[in-house]
């Protein structure tokens, strides 16, 4: 995979803006103001804000909220004084300075650190919605008009929006803001401010998990049936009272009989749905229905409900959902330019654990928790090196390689590479020690169209890759390059980054062309794809508990998302030079071996992990 970028031109105080020549101090990232003209300085950057009655500068300093715009230089920086400029259209500043879209006032989501954009007039605003007393009307398509509160007095107004025009894989939200993704439609969650994507969703009252004893309102609103014919009007449109609510239920049904104003109906308990002939009740699968939503590793169903579970080396959040490692936290390994990161996926503490020269980039890597030894594919010198994490020597294992991707088998105690450029995955021992001549074998030759991605799971002797030539594909063999299987070849751009997530049994990638994330079982069945607009140029995945982190090149960052359902998106990393490999080990085995050891009833193992399955050099599994 070729990087190409512009070359740094800034001094070693400074960082330089993405594709520019622009820079800008160290300081200045972060700051709550945007220096880079793409905000990529500001991006997803934590909010970290000072006690109450005090106002964070943007050199985050704390000062008193009431020295704010009093003509005094208090933060230093003069940010205190600067926020007293009005917003750029479309925007409003919060009490704490910070400038935010209009539309994302009223949305029941504290955007203002301080909950200024959530005023007590939002139930007016709610109550307005909908209306358009801006002289237009809704078959007119050149422009939205849509309610707003006033950030500083809270009155209601009203604003009008410019046609918006959304990908094809998105669609608008009612006010004409913003798109959201096709996937987040009707998910049980409000993605566009205004809450549209979840108006009028036919299915909502039968998601799984909703109680079975819910009636749908004509807007599309979920009501209880208790509340239903009760002779008050709860649904907004009243929907849910007259008609034929006077009429006894003398249905024979199997668990619960309501009043409607369709005539009485029956109803059942949360866990089940009515059956096709009205007056039974069946229970739901929600395991199989709702799948990684419903648990992030194991599920078992039962009458009326189900409970989640997790495999040995995890303990259970008190969410009931989420699985989470046991031991020492979780740490993510990062190779960014010349340097080897740890980033603490709990309390996002970061420390350099090697650095090369200036001029070497340390590119895929890979770590052997057996030896804990990081292994990295040095572009510069062509050359695949390691180093111990604990002494500190370091060493070459070969040269004259160039590859895309290297993969550790730390049970057959080998190391992988795919070679793009050359059509060819290849091996090499993890002890071997570079004396001049080549030791490694061609594994892979012949067919392979710019393998790219490379994924092993060591226990079972399989190793996965992604093609990223004319024709895209997810491929599968054991270890010796036998037993060559295409997993997936539908759907795919390139998918430069692979991860496996073995408590799911999953293989998720990224695809850099197509800019979306999918996921599908280690059998090629059950695909999922979530069309999202930020997937730029993700150069390696990484899987570990609920979460799926990756490296972004053009960004410089490492971002993380929910596995599952690809929102609540964070950048945990950002700094000046392009992130490549990523791994996640933690405290002696990572979040994938933890699985495979609770996996070790596969049918076939690893040959080779004992005794070097009797070979004299290289032994290549083939379970």
């Amino acid at each position: 995979c070729e990087c190409c970028s512009v070359p740094s031109v800034c001094g070693a105080k400074k960082v330089q803006c993405p594709g520019t020549h622009h820079c800008i101090p160290h300081w200045e990232l972060c700051d709550r103001h945007q220096d880079c003209e793409d905000g990529w300085d500001e991006e997803g950057c934590p909010q970290q804000p000072c006690l109450p009655g005090q106002w964070q500068c943007r050199n985050r300093v704390c000062i008193m909220a009431e020295w704010k715009c009093n003509g005094i230089d208090d933060c230093g920086d003069s940010s205190d004084e600067d926020v007293c400029a009005p917003c750029p259209p479309g925007m409003v500043r919060c009490d704490e300075g910070k400038c935010i879209l209009e539309s994302l006032m009223c949305d029941d989501e504290d955007d203002c650190l301080d909950g200024t954009d959530e005023p007590s007039t939002c139930g007016e605003f709610r109550a307005a919605a909908g209306h358009w007393p801006c002289g237009w009307s809704r078959d007119k398509p050149q422009s939205f008009c849509s309610a707003r509160v006033d950030i500083r007095s809270g009155d209601l107004y009203w604003l009008a929006f410019p046609h918006l025009s959304c990908p094809r894989t998105h669609v608008p939200c009612r006010d004409g803001t913003e798109c959201v993704a096709q996937e987040y439609m009707c998910d049980g969650e409000k993605d566009c401010a205004d809450g549209s994507d979840e108006d009028g969703c036919a299915q909502l009252c039968d998601t799984p998990g909703r109680s079975r004893s819910s009636y749908q309102c004509g807007l599309g609103a979920c009501l209880n049936a208790s509340l239903v014919c009760d002779g008050r009007q709860d649904c907004a449109d009243g929907s849910d009272e007259a008609g034929n609510c006077s009429v006894p239920c003398q249905r024979s049904c199997a668990r619960l009989c309501y009043p409607s104003p369709q005539g009485p109906r029956c109803w059942c308990d949360p866990g089940y749905r009515l059956a096709e002939d009205g007056l039974s009740c069946v229970d739901i699968d929600e395991c199989m229905e709702r799948g990684e939503e419903a648990c992030s590793q194991t599920c078992l169903n039962a009458p009326g409900s189900y409970s989640c579970g997790c495999l040995p080396g995890y303990l259970l959040e008190p969410d009931g959902r989420v699985c989470r490692l046991t031991g020492p936290e979780p740490v993510l390994l990062v190779a960014v330019q010349s340097e080897l990161l740890s980033y603490g996926l709990r309390s996002g503490r970061e420390e350099v654990l090697l650095a090369t020269d200036k001029d070497r980039v340390v590119f895929s890597l890979d770590y052997d928790l057996v030896e804990r030894k990081v292994f990295w594919m040095d572009l510069a010198t062509e050359s695949i090196r390691w180093q111990h994490l604990d002494s500190g020597k370091k060493g070459t294992l070969v040269k004259g390689v160039r590859s895309d991707c290297i993969a550790v088998d730390w049970l057959g105690r080998n190391l992988y590479w795919t070679d793009g450029a050359a059509g060819q995955v290849l091996a090499t021992r993890l002890g071997a020690a570079w004396r001049g001549i080549p030791e490694y074998i061609v594994v892979m030759d012949g067919d392979l169209d710019r393998p790219h991605s490379l994924v092993l799971q060591p226990l079972a002797g399989l190793l996965y890759w992604s093609e990223v030539g004319s024709h895209p594909r997810l491929m599968e063999a054991t270890m010796d390059g036998s037993r060559r299987h295409v997993l997936l070849a539908q759907g795919l751009g390139w998918p430069t980054a692979l991860a496996l997530d073995l408590p799911t049994w999953r293989i998720f990638w990224l695809d850099e062309k197509l800019g979306n994330i999918g996921s599908a079982r280690l059998d090629g069945t059950s695909v999922k794809v979530l069309q999202l607009g930020w997937v730029r140029s993700p150069f390696a995945a990484a899987v570990c508990e609920g979460q799926l982190y990756w490296s972004e090149r053009k960004a410089w960052s490492v971002q993380q998302v929910d596995k599952a359902s690809g929102k609540n998106r964070t950048v945990l990393l950002k700094r000046h030079g392009q992130p490549h490999g990523l791994q996640v080990p933690t405290g002696g085995a990572s979040c994938s071996v933890v699985a495979m050891l609770t996996h070790a009833v596969l049918a076939g193992t690893n040959g080779c992990a004992k005794s070097n399955g009797g070979c004299a050099q290289l032994c290549l599994p083939n379970p």
